[in-house]
């Protein structure tokens, strides 16, 4: 089997990669493939760096069963009749890619989402949340530094790897002030390490509802601690992740106990949001910062005041509750938000480094008896020219003209 790792064109350009250099030469070394790899300027892992692994740099990778990148493919360049694999952002029928889709289709390609790619018990085999939830917290915390004058923390991407920051956190004197994380997955875990890794204590939900504190504290909410049924009936997360519209949010007494929030969740479009922008009007909101890892874009998000996504170039922007517009950041009255979408490009060596163990220990074995993997089949989200069997419920979504 000959795999292609393709050059990431989506705009603006992400640096990461499936498998890095060490990691192409190891699967080739212990399977029936050959890998190759076309030329790019703008990734983590330079070219001489694969080359000096024996693997060729190809431009043209049409020969290539199989063509591997992280971001969506420009429907432009995507080469008919291949299997492909990226994070395609189509399975909550996101319309910016509709037409994205109906290409793939068109095309009679296999498109694999690694969002899909999950165990028999339905657990996913390989993302890159832990980092973006590091580069979330980080960001989260360094907003709120700008905001009030009182934390000079460079940016993650000036790093040249998670240890480095560390070593900068080491250094750091904090400021007092109070974190809530929500949910308790890769995302928030990630997000929780740095936390801990700066210094920041971590309190129970009671007592940072309760106490006062003159340090930097956090807390982690789990799905009870910020949800309840709508009937007044005892919570079971089963419930809340088969009928999450039968709940109302009851996480208020948080924002008021707050300075910064960082939005760790997995949020279904039927769950509430944490608070409407009505609350946000409210004296006793309290607040400032909010580090929207889960980057759901409003009016269809658990955070109204996510009205877009920011870049890495520019990662901050300022939210009035008044109008429920963008604003210049750092103003008093006004939100800080960080919405970056693809926060692990913050961390491009030790993600793309990390999603690449994933993809070697879970999916390769998989991909090479694609024919008759469930792994495979239940990600493949198209197949011979049509929607796969489990994506059966995005007809109408692909079938709606642009």
């Amino acid at each position: 089997m000959k795999i292609g790792i393709i050059r990431e064109e989506k705009n603006p350009p992400d640096s990461r990669v499936p498998l890095n250099p060490i990691q192409c030469r190891d699967l080739m070394n212990r399977y029936p493939i050959e890998i190759l790899v076309a030329p790019s300027s703008t990734r983590c892992f330079k070219d001489e760096e694969y080359e000096a692994q024996g693997i060729k740099m190809q431009s043209d990778l049409s020969d290539c069963e199989v063509l591997m990148g992280v971001k969506e493919v420009p429907a432009s360049s995507l080469i008919s009749d291949k299997v492909y694999f990226f994070f395609s952002h189509t399975i909550k029928e996101q319309p910016y890619n509709r037409s994205l889709l109906q290409t793939i289709i068109k095309k009679n390609i296999q498109l694999v989402d690694y969002e899909v790619l999950t165990n028999d018990q339905g657990q996913r085999l390989i993302a890159f949340g832990v980092f973006a939830g590091m580069v979330g917290a980080h960001n989260g915390v360094l907003t709120y530094g700008r905001r009030t004058s009182t934390l000079d923390l460079p940016r993650m991407h000036s790093f040249f790897d998670y240890a480095a920051a560390k070593e900068a956190y080491a250094k750091m004197r904090l400021p007092s002030f109070r974190t809530v994380l929500t949910g308790t997955g890769r995302v928030a875990s990630g997000a929780a390490k740095v936390l801990e890794d700066m210094g920041i204590r971590k309190v129970s939900c009671e007592d940072y509802l309760t106490t006062d504190y003159k340090e930097a504290v956090f807390t982690q909410l789990c799905c009870q601690d910020y949800v309840a049924r709508k009937d007044g009936k005892d919570f079971k997360n089963l419930d809340f992740y088969q009928n999450p519209s039968d709940f109302k949010n009851v996480f208020l007494p948080y924002a008021r106990r707050s300075d910064l929030m960082i939005n760790g969740i997995y949020w279904d479009n039927a769950a509430p949001a944490f608070f409407s922008q009505d609350d946000m009007l409210d004296s006793d909101f309290g607040i400032q910062v909010i580090a929207d890892v889960t980057c759901d874009i409003a009016p269809v998000a658990s955070i109204p005041a996510t009205i877009k996504a920011s870049t890495i170039a520019k990662p901050i922007f300022g939210y009035d509750p008044r109008t429920g517009e963008e604003t210049t950041p750092h103003q008093s009255q006004m939100i800080d938000m960080m919405t970056i979408d693809n926060l692990p490009n913050e961390l491009p060596r030790d993600a793309s480094t990390s999603f690449g163990q994933q993809f070697s220990d879970h999916i390769i074995e998989a991909l090479l008896n694609k024919k008759n993997s469930p792994i495979i089949q239940r990600a493949s989200v198209t197949k011979d020219g049509a929607l796969g069997p489990h994506f059966k419920y995005l007809t109408e979504y692909v079938e709606k003209m642009v």
